[in-house]
């Protein structure tokens, strides 16, 4: 073997096969009637109540945790960019099937930013990028639940875009 083989050898990364998966574990105690305390084991915890008296609903929580996971991605980017936000609020609109499982169908996100300097091609970039790549609470949804965003970006209202699942509707 010559020198220069075992050097592109020593080089070459070294494949190990695709990555493991990360575990995850949450805990739900019940607290009588509808209502739940999930959390980490030894960690803080948040009330799910389905009747509505003492926190969201479960299927609020999973909009919510929509809402947050593309918040994250969308602060981060616009940060790395060098324009911050200033403020971000998402509003979530779903509509939900009739009948058992009352299962989500599509998602209407209304993502409002305000902050100098930030850019609507960027912007929209962020927010295609957190629900078509980042978003683990996006991916773990069913794909054929339709999820929209718009943009309204220091108070410029933006069309609504499809970011995955049906198609857009009026």
């Amino acid at each position: 073997m010559s020198a220069a083989s075992t050097e592109q050898l020593q080089d070459a990364p070294i494949d190990c096969g695709p990555p493991r998966p990360t575990s995850t574990t949450v805990h739900a105690t019940w607290r009588g009637d509808r209502r739940y305390d999930i959390g980490r084991p030894g960690g803080p915890t948040v009330t799910i109540d389905a009747s509505g008296q003492e926190g969201l609903g479960p299927v609020d929580t999973m909009l919510g945790a929509l809402a947050a996971c593309s918040a994250i991605d969308v602060i981060e980017y616009l940060a790395k960019r060098r324009t911050p936000a200033e403020r971000l609020d998402i509003r979530v609109d779903a509509e939900r099937n009739a009948t058992v499982p009352r299962r989500v169908l599509r998602a209407r996100l209304e993502i409002t930013i305000d902050g100098a300097g930030i850019d609507a091609h960027h912007a929209e970039r962020a927010i295609a990028l957190s629900f078509q790549t980042y978003c683990s609470v996006s991916a773990t949804l069913s794909p054929d639940v339709s999820i929209e965003s718009r943009l309204v970006l220091n108070g410029e209202s933006r069309q609504f875009v499809l970011q995955r699942g049906g198609a857009v509707s009026a």
